[in-house]
């Protein structure tokens, strides 16, 4: 196949991207408009292989968009790129408009004009495949309930509003123009390429320089893990394998507040990077004594719980990590890579990331 990524630059696109050069013969074009989070220095392992291609443009960009649709001719489309940081929308959501509902319309749109000039055997195996979050369910308030494909939508931020609009799109366009298409909806993602804005890859940064590591309230929020790349193993099943019009729930079986995260996280330094080994951190015994509490942002969903018994019934996709093996993988993956680490801190991937666009 020759598959179509939107924002295979970002976390959870370029592990998808990796997965599929790596474990498949299928081709790729990644599509990415490289924002900040956008970042081809995760994709260093797949670049030079010949079925790996990269186009710079903006999913809203339509004239663009169509010229690359029209000359690759993608027998599927897979849709990741999204802004996707809560705390972000809040402070700005216009971009989480503009990239999330207008984008994904300008893909439905784009993709439908394609999918329809295709001969009839090319117009039955088309797949556009929409990944969204399970914010877009809102949070459940006690320990008991989970999120089914069922699930009412009720989203708390812009972003999970943004990405709940783009999934009733996707679906307007399936039921009204017969797009097939398939929507996945997954839980908090980590592991390694992971932008250090979010939870667990800031914590971990925060730790090796001895830098506080905020919790927001009591950090009793509970969230569901998913391991990034058992996450692309699911999202390259569901394409290939998946019922068009079908939503399938993607979990990882891993309910922890986030405070439990932040000591496990912690205990792992402690073990794999030692403060006394480490001059900036003579003063700390222990990366638990970075831990502070900081005022709870507007909104915050108290807990997510998915049920991914559908997509274990119907396409035998279970996650291959438990918590506890992911996240070592990941903190020794940090532990590994400081020179990745230190530019996306210092942002020199991003000054040089046009540059590296037009070389590809």
């Amino acid at each position: 196949m020759k598959i179509l990524i939107t924002g295979g630059a970002g976390f959870i696109g370029s592990a998808v991207v990796r997965y599929i050069i790596d474990h498949t013969e299928n081709s790729v074009l990644n599509v990415d408009k490289l924002t900040y989070a956008g970042n081809l220095e995760s994709l260093e392992s797949v670049s030079a292989n010949e079925r790996y291609q990269f186009e710079h443009v903006d999913i809203c960009d339509r004239a663009l968009l169509e010229r690359v649709v029209d000359e690759y001719k993608p027998d599927a489309v897979m849709h990741l790129a999204a802004e996707s940081h809560v705390d972000r929308s809040i402070d700005g959501p216009a971009a989480f408009i503009e990239t999330n509902i207008v984008g994904t319309y300008t893909l439905l749109e784009v993709c439908r004009q394609y999918w329809q000039a295709l001969d009839a055997e090319h117009r039955a195996d088309f797949r556009l495949h929409h990944v969204s979050t399970d914010e877009v369910y809102g949070d459940l308030e006690g320990p008991e309930g989970v999120f089914t494909e069922q699930t009412p939508y009720a989203p708390s931020s812009p972003y999970s509003a943004s990405k709940a609009s783009a999934d009733h799109l996707v679906r307007a366009w399936s039921r009204t123009y017969g797009l097939p298409v398939v929507i996945t909806n997954c839980s908090n993602n980590y592991g390694p390429y992971h932008f250090p804005e979010k939870l667990i890859p800031l914590m971990i940064l925060n730790a090796l320089e001895g830098k506080s590591l905020p919790v927001y309230g009591k950090g009793t929020q509970i969230r569901d893990w998913l391991y990034v790349e058992d996450h692309a193993r699911a999202l390259y099943k569901v394409l290939t394998k998946g019922m068009a019009g079908e939503t399938y729930n993607i979990g990882g079986h891993n309910e922890m507040q986030n405070i439990e995260v932040v000591r496990t996280l912690c205990e792992l330094l402690q073990e794999l990077a030692p403060p006394i080994n480490n001059p900036r951190l003579e003063a700390i015994s222990h990366y638990q004594n970075l831990i502070t509490f900081v005022k709870d942002r507007p909104g915050h969903d108290l807990r997510y719980a998915i049920d991914a018994s559908k997509i274990e019934r119907e396409l035998g996709w279970v996650p291959s990590e438990t918590f506890e093996s992911g996240l070592r993988k990941t903190v020794q993956w940090y532990l590994d890579n400081h020179e990745w680490c230190a530019r996306v801190q210092d942002g020199s991937y991003q000054r040089e990331r046009l540059g590296a666009a037009v070389t590809a």
